[in-house]
């Protein structure tokens, strides 16, 4: 199992989403989970993007990377689809 690094960016906003949909955060906690068994069980980005993978929730992304030599996921962000592919 891998070690869990969250960006400040994710962070926040998983902190908003706390108090505003606690069934949405749950879903995320699961996809974490999943993430955290096998990281390379989602989808790999294309440029500008490459070395990152998402993980969709609903309209919502989870964008994070795999470090091997730490053994460690960091989850980037999460937005919007719409907000993730423009940055």
């Amino acid at each position: 199992m891998y070690n869990l690094i969250i960006q400040p960016t994710a962070d926040k906003a998983f902190i908003k989403l706390a108090k505003k949909d606690k069934e949405q955060l749950q879903r995320i906690n699961k996809k974490i989970e999943q993430i955290l068994e096998d990281p390379y069980r989602f989808k790999p980005m294309k440029f500008p993007l490459d070395g990152c993978r998402r993980v969709h929730i609903g309209s919502y992304v989870i964008l994070y990377e795999i470090d091997e030599s730490n053994s460690t996921v960091t989850i980037l962000n999460y937005d919007h689809h719409d907000n993730i592919y423009i940055k």
